[in-house]
């Protein structure tokens, strides 16, 4: 089974990659993720994602396309909302849209994300969000939420152990902590 596996960094990606691989699956991340602002920091999450999948054998990654303009767009209106507001599951719903996209392109049997891994991310609406592009794009969601059974410690553990880059905001300037 091939999964395309949409990503936003290392610490979220580590656990969700060995249970895939555990699993049977070929797994390829996708790296879609207009939310994260500045470019600096896209590029330095994209760079630790890529030097630690070198480190695993047979674990691609494709870089989808910065529409970060796009993404202020989608976002318009939404810029006051809370952390695991209205502006999260628009973002939710843009990243996933294109992963459920890119994987009917290019064959893949299931497609799903890391982002529940997060306990502050909201698995029940990433599990709405990816079901029902599933429908609409004809390709299964693998609807796991990745935080259970510690799966967020294990991937803490990882990322300590690893000693990967690590930020403390989502990625997107509307979650950044001003100080």
């Amino acid at each position: 089974m091939k999964i395309l596996l949409h990503s936003c960094c290392s610490p979220c990606a580590a656990h969700p990659i060995k249970e895939l691989i555990s699993e049977g699956y070929q797994v390829t991340l996708f790296y879609y993720n207009p939310n994260i602002h500045p470019k600096s920091e896209y590029t330095a999450r994209l760079g630790e994602l890529s030097a630690y999948l070198g480190k695993i054998p047979g674990v691609g990654i494709i870089e989808g396309e910065y529409e970060d303009k796009k993404w202020f767009e989608q976002m318009k209106g939404l810029e006051r909302e809370p952390e695991r507001g209205k502006r999260c599951d628009k973002c939710y719903e843009m990243r996933l849209g294109k992963t459920a996209e890119m994987a009917r392109s290019n064959g893949y049997d299931s497609f799903g994300s890391t982002l529940s891994i997060s306990p502050h991310k909201k698995a029940i609406k990433i599990s709405e969000i990816g079901n029902k592009l599933a429908s609409e794009f004809g390709v299964e969601f693998f609807d796991r939420d990745w935080k259970k059974l510690d799966g967020f410690k294990k991937s803490c553990d990882i990322a300590r152990n690893e000693d990967f880059y690590r930020q403390d905001y989502c990625g997107c300037s509307y979650s950044k902590k001003v100080e």
